[in-house]
């Protein structure tokens, strides 16, 4: 080897690291570009995911407000079994105003999309300060009512405590669950039209 001439050495350096090459750097840089490979696939689902987070968060915001909100509902629309309480408490806040019920006709449900109506016929006695003071109440109170088909008229034999007599029909809502909501009705396709 002494007695190479100097491109012998410059040829076996070349070899060795020809040799070199295709036994060690080739097959790494093949690894390389595979890892390479997999990190861009990974990052590219990682941003992915990171999307859907955010997404998901908006979501979860999003029902947050929304089951805030259905619950300040249900404040204002009772559920059924909330009912009978809700009656007793509209009995009472006519006695606390100091009206005298005639007529107290809670009548059945009429059911609608979501919600049924709940029509209650009253007819009080009173002075016109006490029912007043009776529709305040209504009106203050955390559930949904309508006051329909309100007639007033003069009592006959007026005293200071006794001055009207009043007809009318308070209708509440009751929230129904998906349970509850009547059959959706199928619609009938007609060829031709």
């Amino acid at each position: 080897m002494n007695k190479w001439p100097w491109y012998g050495y410059i040829l076996l350096a070349a070899i060795i690291f020809g040799v070199a090459w295709f036994l060690y750097f080739k097959p790494q840089q093949a690894e390389y570009a595979r890892i390479k490979a997999e990190r861009v696939k990974v990052e590219t689902e990682v941003f992915q995911l990171q999307e859907k987070k955010k997404q998901l968060d908006k979501i979860e915001a999003e029902i947050a407000t929304l089951t805030g909100e259905l619950q300040e509902l249900q404040k204002i629309i009772p559920q059924k079994e909330e009912i009978d309480v809700i009656l007793r408490m509209i009995q009472q806040m006519a006695v606390d105003s100091r009206l005298d019920v005639i007529r107290f006709t809670p009548r059945g449900e009429i059911v609608r999309d979501f919600y049924a109506e709940r029509p209650i016929p009253i007819e009080v006695t009173g002075s016109y300060h006490n029912l007043a003071s009776f529709f305040d109440r209504l009106s203050k109170f955390e559930r949904l009512f309508n006051i329909e088909n309100f007639t007033i008229r003069a009592v006959p034999n007026q005293t200071d405590e006794l001055t009207i007599a009043a007809s009318f029909t308070a209708k509440t809502y009751i929230f129904l669950d998906d349970k509850a909501q009547p059959p959706a009705k199928p619609e009938v396709k007609r060829r031709g039209t």
